[in-house]
């Protein structure tokens, strides 16, 4: 039933750094079309081994670390053993470098975007700015998460990760005040999405929340042609189509239960010429029905760094006037 040719690239699978994914997919397309009956299906089946190998081991490239610190700030990295994932997990703080004895420091974590890690906030904004001023900064390793307990990969618990492991680790370690009061969540893209989903599941952990273009549609958004591998990826962490779930990770129908006079503060911001807009109008629609503590700012750009950077000065401002504040 299989010609060499078939053998040949069947075998790639096994070892699938030794060229380009994308070529060989393109070979065997152009093979199958050529074939019939059970090559071809055979071909088929090569071809989606070879997407799902693709799409599993995708990373971002690394890039240089070069964090954009001010005077008068530490950075540490710290590795630590996650109970919720059953691994070593990273993270990155910046810290004031002189915090007395016994002194004790409200703490800020910064959730990074998809296909960037736990150094991006340091590197891409400057955020440390602002531990100069007497703020602990915790950037946590996100993965591709959505820092979700993933429904189909039972050792993927992202949302407990931060919840139990992360936090516990930072204050044990650094001179981090405990409390609600002296917590608060901030994210960018997919860390705007675990940063406005994770204050309306865990009121009680923090005192105020901040989205930057955040994604938080991504649970309920349609099934499209162009878009299968994400439709696929996504139903990995949150579930099938109308799952229990997908609905409990869905910020819109989290909104519409959560208490009002818990839910801590909600800032939002997003970019006049971002996909994101629209649902991001949406959101804070929802919340003005509701009568939620939150504002809703549309800046000038796009999806990236440039434009996030630019709204940390009147983040941060607000977040002060609401008494999280060294």
């Amino acid at each position: 039933m299989f010609g060499e040719n078939s053998l040949k690239h069947l075998r790639w699978l096994k070892n699938p750094r030794d060229a380009s994914t994308c070529s060989r997919i393109a070979l065997l397309a152009r093979a199958a079309l050529s074939m019939t009956g059970v090559r071809r299906l055979l071909h088929c089946v090569a071809i989606f081994a070879l997407l799902a190998i693709s799409s599993c081991s995708r990373s971002s490239p690394s890039k240089p670390d070069h964090p954009r610190l001010t005077v008068g700030v530490t950075l540490r990295d710290v590795t630590f053993h996650s109970a919720a994932l059953n691994r070593d997990m990273t993270y990155r703080v910046i810290l004031p470098t002189n915090v007395p004895a016994g002194g004790k420091r409200p703490a800020i974590y910064l959730l990074h975007g998809g296909g960037e890690n736990y150094q991006a906030w340091s590197n891409d904004s400057d955020v440390a700015r602002f531990a100069e001023k007497g703020l602990i900064l915790v950037m946590p390793e996100g993965n591709s998460s959505y820092y979700t307990n993933s429904a189909d990969h039972p050792q993927d618990r992202y949302e407990d990760y931060i919840i139990n492991d992360l936090i516990a680790d930072a204050e044990s370690r650094f001179p981090i005040a405990p409390g609600r009061e002296n917590r608060a969540i901030i994210g960018n893209s997919m860390g705007g999405f675990g940063a406005v989903k994770l204050a309306l599941k865990r009121p009680d952990l923090f005192a105020f929340a901040a989205g930057l273009s955040p994604a938080l549609d991504v649970p309920s958004r349609p099934f499209s042609v162009k878009r299968v591998d994400q439709w696929r990826r996504h139903g990995s962490i949150f579930g099938a189509w109308g799952s229990q779930a997908r609905h409990g990770n869905d910020p819109y129908i989290l909104a519409r239960s959560a208490d009002p006079a818990k839910v801590p503060y909600i800032y939002l911001s997003c970019g006049d010429k971002e996909g994101l807009l629209a649902a991001n109008r949406k959101f804070a629609g929802l919340l003005e029905q509701r009568h939620f503590r939150y504002e809703f700012r549309v800046a000038h750009g796009g999806h990236d760094w440039n434009q996030w950077n630019a709204q940390l000065g009147g983040v941060f401002e607000r977040m002060q006037q609401i008494k999280l504040e060294p």
